[in-house]
This record gives C-alpha cells, structure tokens and sequence, in this order.
C-alpha cells in the first residue's frame, strides 16, 4: 500500500468515524476496557515486582539467612515449607562464634506478632512483632537507625529493658513529632525505654520493619518464657563476590554443629535473600499469565463487538461502496478502506485503554510505596495487540465490501 493511499484511506476512515459517533464511542469503550484491564493488571503487577525487588534489595545481594524451615512460596498451590527441628540459642552462639569468615552475624527470635504497645494514652494495633537480636542484627537486617543509638554490649549482656522501634510504630504512639527516645513504652508485662528509631523501609508483601519492636535477646528471653524458642542466624558477607564461599563455609560449619551424618542431607535451610525476591517473583508470573489470558479474552469479545459493527457499517454503506466502484475504485481499495477504518478504531480504544490502565496500575502502585511507573513493553504490547484486533476484526467485513457488486450495491435500498 503506497503512503498516499495509505493517508486517503485514514482520511476516509475518519470521516465515517466522525459520521457515525455513538457506534465509534461504543465500540472504542468496548476495547479501551479491555486494554485497561491489560496493561492496569500487568502494571501494578509490574510495580509489585519492583516494590518486592526494591524491599530485599535492601538487605543486600550479600545476605543469607540459617532457618529450620526452607522458604518455599507458593501461591495457591498446595505445597508446603519442609521444617526441620528448631534451632536453638546454644547453636546459633556456637556458630556465630566458629565462624572465622569476613561477615557479620547476627542471632534472631520473633517472641510474638501480636503484641500491643502504648505509651500513655496511646496504643497500637495488636500486630506488633516483638523482636530478639543482638549487636549486628540491623546491620544485617538492612535497618538504619533515623534516630537514637544500637544496644550496648552491657544492654546485651543483662537483658535491660531497652527497645529500637519501628518507624511507623513511632508515628503511631507518639503524636506531634514528640522525641521518642528515651521515653517508655508498655508490653503487656514490661516497660521498655526507647533508645532508637528505625529509618522508614515501606511495606511490601508483608516485608517491612517499619511496625518492629526489637529488643536485646536476653530481653526477650525473660519477657516470654518459651523454652522452645526458635532462632535465626542471618549472615551479612563483606565481599559479595565471596557469597558462595560463605554459604559453602557456613554449611559446613552448622552442619558439624547439628552433628548431620556424612552423606545425609542438611536439617536447616539456607535462603539467600536475592533468592527469596525471585522465588516471590517467579509465582507473580504465574497471576501475571492469568491476567494476560483474562485481557486476552475481553480483547477477543471487543473483536467480535468490532467485527460485528463493521459488518453493520458495510450494509449501511453499500451504496457509497457502489458509488466508490463506479468512479473507479477497485476491490482492494475499497477492502484497505474499511480495513483502515476498524484499526483506526481500534488504536483509539487502545490509546485510551493503555493511559486509564497506566491510571489504575499506578494507583495500586502507591498504596504500595512503589513509585510512577511507565510500563513501555506493555504499551508497545497494547499497542501491537490493537493493530491485530483491528485486523482481525476488519478483515472479513472489509473482504465483504470489496466483493460488492456495484450494480447492486447503487440500486440498493
């Protein structure tokens, strides 16, 4: 098709459409809905792969964490973490201790999520982790202190009431930018003195420290009698370059500690943190496929809405496609004709589509703490997908009108 008739048959294709407004409005609503359920849904989703890759990030690509439980996750399906028996205290001190590798260590507990914290009149939500840690523990954690100072080795030592909280645990007990350091907040049985505040991290996917309340481990020991407590041991490397040494040396190493036979398989987990985004990431692929297929099959209802419109559209004008024959016009310009038409409307619809769902992704995209994002592989996708709707729509009604006899097509009615 030569450019000057490729720009005629716009022309003329617009003309029709201006010609016919309520058939067009209705027909470029039908597909803008279908690309805006596209590009929305794989936008926020795009977001969400941001905001988790973003989140881990922060604990660096030179972390790896020692568990009882291996970090499986699976969405919907029905498999489940292999748990191994708990690691206790005696263990992760005797690893932190014998491992002679340039890291840092830290030993970890969750006593509660649940917990309620107030000061005065002041509390918050029953969802407060209350947390067990020692010197290195915000240091590989990936925290940075907003204000205040770490434990002490004296605070370590003798379990004082001492307590590093959250950022938006802060905001929420202590209103009107009120110091929060060296203030005391409650627990259900103690008073703890705050003595830092972690830097904001954001929330995603559950992953955020931001509502912590971290305390010395021997703190935590004597808050909650549980002589079954689980603990973790997180190893931040110096040298990302060394990681698989260290993993391989700290496999080693804990497996001597928890007396694993030669030959049998280890009884802990270990789970890099850039492992545990991907592992979050590559079952998001899987939403992302059915949100395709879900915009694939509205885009699929618009094109038959398409087809169907035009089909009307060529009974309407059968005798302006006989007036076209009779001054000359041949079959395959008359098909280019009406064929330009319905991808000229479907380009509208996808225009349209593709900013309203950029609108709705990046809505979601907020609420998550993830910034603006433009999606250009999916608009280029919404994009290609119009043109092929338009194609697919237009081609049989526009074949149909080329085929026109226009004897009858200038007597009819």
């Amino acid at each position: 098709m030569r450019p000057s008739v490729t720009f005629e048959n716009i022309k003329v294709s617009l003309v029709s459409i201006r010609s016919h407004k309520l058939r067009t409005i209705l027909t470029v609503l039908i597909i803008s809905f279908g690309i805006m359920a596209l590009v929305g849904i794989l936008t926020s989703i795009d977001s969400i792969k941001l905001s988790i890759t973003d989140n881990f990030s922060r604990l660096g690509a030179n972390s790896f964490s020692i568990n009882n439980r291996s970090m499986q996750v699976h969405m919907g399906g029905a498999s489940r973490p292999e748990v191994f028996r708990r690691i206790t205290l005696n263990e992760a001190r005797e690893f932190k201790e014998r491992f002679n590798f340039p890291a840092f260590v830290s030993i970890s507990a969750t006593g509660t999520g649940t917990a309620t914290i107030r000061y005065r009149s002041e509390e918050s939500n029953p969802n407060i982790p209350i947390i067990g840690s020692d010197e290195n523990y915000l240091q590989t954690q990936g925290f940075e202190l907003e204000a205040g100072r770490n434990f002490s080795q004296t605070e370590l030592f003798y379990g004082e009431n001492v307590a590093i909280i959250g950022h938006q645990l802060a905001k929420t007990l202590f209103k009107n930018n009120e110091n929060p350091i060296g203030k005391y907040i409650n627990t259900a049985n103690t008073r703890l003195q705050v003595i830092g505040v972690l830097k904001e991290k954001g929330i995603s996917i559950g992953f955020s420290g931001d509502r912590n309340c971290v305390v010395p481990m021997q703190t935590l020991r004597k808050t909650i009698n549980n002589p079954r407590m689980n603990y973790q041991i997180t190893v931040s490397v110096n040298n990302v370059q060394e990681m698989e040494t260290a993993i391989s040396e700290a496999t080693g190493l804990f497996r001597v500690i928890r007396k694993v036979p030669p030959g049998e398989k280890n009884n802990f987990d270990i789970a890099r943190s850039d492992n545990i985004a991907q592992m979050l990431i590559d079952n998001i692929e899987l939403v992302t496929m059915a949100a395709a297929v879900i915009g694939i099959i509205t885009l699929i209802g618009a094109a038959i809405g398409l087809m169907n419109i035009m089909m009307v559209s060529v009974t309407e004008r059968t005798q302006e496609i006989g007036i076209r024959k009779a001054i000359g016009a041949n079959n395959k310009t008359v098909m280019q004709q009406f064929l330009a038409e319905a991808i000229v409307i479907c380009q509208l619809g996808g225009i349209i589509g593709i900013f309203a769902g950029i609108f709705a992704g990046n809505i979601i995209s907020y609420y998550i703490g993830s910034p603006f994002i433009i999606p250009w592989n999916w608009i280029i996708t919404g994009v290609l997908i119009c043109l092929v709707v338009g194609l697919v729509a237009g081609i049989y009604p526009a074949v149909k009108a080329s085929r026109l006899d226009p004897i009858e097509s200038l007597r009819y009615e």
